[in-house]
Formats: structure tokens, C-alpha cells, sequence
């Protein structure tokens, strides 16, 4: 982030724009709009600025810029046409401290102007830090559109609200949750737009009880990593969360995204090493839920395949906790659409069966006859370790060894890698890759270097298949 967003106060504070001109005047309806108290500097003034000097908005002095005049200022603007003049200005104030922005030379700023939505007190800045203004006028446009007008008349009487709130509702948590509730409320907003203020305060009012909240767990598919991939009920709930548990795979964009004040807490497990033993993860669900807390426990992919989902729903359910689930698309959609590879295809498989490569000691042994039978696509969750046994029972139960195969790390990142080659390397493919890895074996692999068409920035794409490298 090369600029820190901060909302300045500039009510009554001294300000300076040098220059005169039509782009020194859109500068300074920004500062006017935040009260600042405003001089300006130029031997030619434009028509509009004259008109607020003659208004009593703006001090004009109409003569060349000189080092006297940043003196006792918070903030700079340079205007000028002339790059040397706007370069002595921003070394100058670099020196004093003092803020300052020059019109199209970002690397000269200490602050920059974005574009910005009003709703006031309701604002939205965007900026491309200096790189695409054009873009960010155009997300600006898009926000526009998506805003509605209300949203500054929410605002203005919630503030007016905020202390009867605290009176009745004491608790931190409990009022947030009062907020949420209200602000997600169809009828206060049909109020507002029709302008009826003392009915929306009156509903404000009439909602406004401390009851005891009720915890619930939201058992949540995080996807295979991009964050895009994010299901928008996802989202929503990871911003109303008291509190995250998070897998090992749910990767750090997606977690970015939780409510930043959220308690955050890594319950994740890697091959043979348990940072938080199942046990004690569905313990701390029904704990904290208790507490009256709205959990949301994150996980990468789909919770409800190969995620213990269902193990961590049935500890809720004998301790009378409220939950819900939501989907994610499992790994095995995700990674294998992204490295170009459709798990069936009526030419190569009518089938696709999941297994995972990690099973309780106790667990029953795995059908490796069914799992050999040609035609179909077999996908292997966490099997990395156990590349040796698979490859072996597969050749065992009569898979071809010629049969293609695919390993996809960190499938839908930047960091994605595809190993391609054939059942026959399989338990050497994966020398030396780390992180969470899915592994498909079936013809449908012939089509990754056909079909293939992300390309992250460190993608990585390696085949060992003669048969792949003349395709390419």
C-alpha cells in the first residue's frame, strides 16, 4: 500500500493551492466542501475563482508563488503548469512537514486526491495511487450507481442516535448486532427515502431493545484460495463475525477480508502435525457460541467433502447450538477447472469419484479394484504423501501405467503450479512441492495443455507426458 487512506479534518484549517486555472479550481471545490480556509496564489486567476473570492470562500493572492506563503499552512496544493515551480513546492514542504499534492505528479505527493463518492457523512474514496485515475473514476461511476442517495440521512441520524443506544444497550457486541439489524432493514430504508424522518427515528426507537443474544456458528466454504471464488453469503457473514477459526488452506487474501476487528484464531492442521487437535476445535465452537458470540468457522473448499464438517455439526447439534452451513466450491472443481482439466468429458471419463489420501487409523481400507477401473477420473485429496501407495495399488489393480496424471499445488493462486505426467512417475512427481496440493489421475489430463487458461503471476506449468508436450 503505497498510501495510507486517512479522512483529514480541514474545517477553518489554512490551506494553499498555487495556481490559478480550471484544475486548481476543481482542487479547490474539494477543500471548500471540507471547510478549509482557503488561499490561493497565481498571477492569473480563472473566472470561477474570482467569483468565490468575491463570495468570501477563498483569500486570493494574485502574484507568483514565494517560499514565504507555505508558512503556517496544513496543506499544499501545487496547480501550477510549470514543473519546476511544482517541484520547489513539494521539496519545500517536504521540509516544513506539511502535506502536499501536485496535480499529475504522484511521485512528487505526500497526499493524493481521490475520487469520491459523497453520501455525506457518508464518504467513499478511491485512488489508484497516481497510476489509473481514469479507472478509478470509472469504480467511482460504478459505486455511484450502487450507493443510494439515503445512505447520508442513515448516517446523519444514527450519530444523532448513537448515545440513546448506548444507554439502553450496554453491552459492545449486543449493539452491533442492534446496528446490523437495523441497517439491514428493508422498511427503515423505504422510510428514509420517502423522507419521513420522525417515523425513522421512531422505528429506530421501537427497535431498540437489550435482548440477550443468541450465539450461532456459521460453517463456511472459503473456496480453493482465490477470493473471488468467495460465495457472497460467505462474505457477509465473515463481515458480521465476533470471531473466525480458520483452516491451514484458507489462504491470507481471503482472511484479509474478515471483519478487521474480529477475533482471529488458527485451528489449522498440516500432514501429521495437528496445531488444534478436532477435539478441541468442536469444543471451542460450542464454547463460544455459548458466549453469545457469532462464530464463523472457515474453511478451505467445501466443508461438507473431505472438510470434517459434519463431525464439528453433530457437537453442535447435542450441545443445542444454532448453526448454518454455507457452501464453497470444493478444491477438486476449483483446481482442476483453473489448470484447464474437466474432471468428466464424454470422451475420456463418465465418472469422477473423490478420495482422500488421509483416513483414521481405524478407517476402512480403500476399494483400490473400483478406484483402478479405466475410463473414470479419480481425484485425491491431501494424497501427496501417499503418492508410492496410490501409484502402486492403482498399477496393482490393473490402471494402465500409462494412464496421465496431475498434480495441482496451491490450485486458483498466483503460486499455482501443474505437474503433469503419467501413473508411472506418480510417486516422484511431487518431489519438493509444499502446500495444499490435489492429485487427478484419468485421461481427462490429456486436455490441461489444450484447455489450460489461467495464468498466475508465478504459474508454473511442467510436464513430464510426451504425449502433452506435442499437444503444446
Amino acid at each position: 500500500m503505497d498510501y495510507l487512506p486517512i479522512f483529514t479534518k480541514l474545517k477553518n484549517r489554512h490551506c494553499l493551492v498555487v495556481g490559478g486555472g480550471d484544475i486548481a479550481a476543481r482542487k479547490v471545490h474539494l477543500l471548500l466542501k471540507a471547510n478549509a480556509s482557503i488561499t490561493i496564489c497565481a498571477p492569473d486567476i480563472c473566472d470561477s475563482l474570482l467569483e468565490k473570492a468575491k463570495n468570501n470562500q477563498l483569500t486570493i493572492i494574485n502574484e507568483a508563488f514565494s517560499d514565504e506563503l507555505i508558512e503556517g499552512k496544513w496543506l499544499v496544493v501545487a496547480a501550477t503548469n510549470q514543473h519546476h515551480i511544482n517541484e520547489h513546492i513539494a521539496q519545500l514542504a517536504e521540509q516544513k512537514q506539511i502535506l502536499v499534492n501536485v496535480v499529475d505528479e504522484p511521485k512528487l505527493c505526500s497526499f493524493i486526491m481521490p475520487s469520491i463518492v459523497d453520501r455525506s457523512p457518508i464518504v467513499v474514496a478511491i485512488s489508484s495511487g497516481g497510476k489509473a485515475p481514469v479507472l478509478a473514476r470509472l469504480i467511482r461511476e460504478r459505486l455511484e450507481a450502487l450507493l443510494p442517495m439515503h445512505l447520508g440521512r442513515l448516517a446523519k441520524i444514527s450519530g444523532e442516535f448513537r448515545h440513546r443506544v448506548k444507554q439502553v444497550i450496554t453491552k459492545e457486541s449486543l449493539r452491533r448486532r442492534y446496528w446490523e439489524k437495523l441497517f439491514g432493514n428493508g422498511d427503515l430504508a423505504s422510510l428514509l427515502q420517502k423522507g419521513q424522518i420522525e417515523q425513522a427515528q421512531q422505528f429506530m426507537e421501537d427497535n431498540l431493545t437489550e435482548e440477550v443474544a443468541q450465539g450461532d456458528v456459521a460453517l463456511v466454504g472459503a473456496g480453493p484460495g482465490d477470493p473471488s471464488l468467495l460465495t457472497l453469503k460467505a462474505l457477509q457473514l465473515m463481515q458480521q463475525a465476533d470471531v473466525v477459526l480458520y483452516d491451514r488452506l484458507v489462504s491470507k487474501d481471503i482472511l484479509d477480508l474478515v471483519r478487521r476487528d474480529a477475533d482471529l484464531i488458527s485451528v489449522g492442521k498440516a500432514a501429521g502435525k495437528h496445531e488444534v487437535e478436532q477435539s478441541r476445535t468442536n469444543q471451542m465452537l460450542v464454547e463460544l457460541a455459548q458466549q453469545g458470540k457469532k462464530v464463523v468457522r472457515l474453511k478451505g473448499g467445501d466443508s461438507f467433502i473431505f472438510g470434517r464438517g459434519g463431525e464439528e455439526l453433530e457437537e453442535l447439534v447435542e450441545a443445542g447450538v444454532a448453526f448454518q452451513v454455507v457452501p464453497g466450491i470444493t478444491s477438486a472443481s476449483g483446481c482442476s477447472t483453473y489448470a484447464g482439466i474437466p474432471l468428466t468429458h464424454r470422451d475420456y471419463a463418465q465418472s469422477v469419484t473423490f478420495v482422500t489420501g488421509h483416513r483414521k487409523q481405524d478407517g476402512k481400507a480403500l476399494d483400490w479394484k473400483s478406484l483402478a477401473t479405466p475410463h473414470q477420473t479419480l481425484v485425491v485429496y491431501m494424497g501427496l504423501m501417499r503418492a508410492q501407495e496410490i501409484q502402486t495399488n492403482l498399477l496393482i489393480n490393473g490402471r494402465d501405467q500409462n494412464t496421465p496424471v496431475a498434480l495441482i499445488n496451491k490450485g486458483t493462486t498466483n503460486e499455482q503450479q501443474v505437474i503433469t505426467g503419467t501413473l508411472s512417475e506418480l510417486s516422484t512427481l511431487g518431489g519438493g512441492l509444499e502446500g495444499p496440493t490435489i492429485m487427478i489421475i484419468g485421461e481427462v489430463v490429456h486436455l490441461s495443455s489444450k484447455l489450460a487458461w489461467f495464468k498466475g503471476e508465478n504459474n508454473k506449468k511442467l510436464s513430464r507426458d510426451p504425449f502433452l508436450v506435442n499437444l503444446s
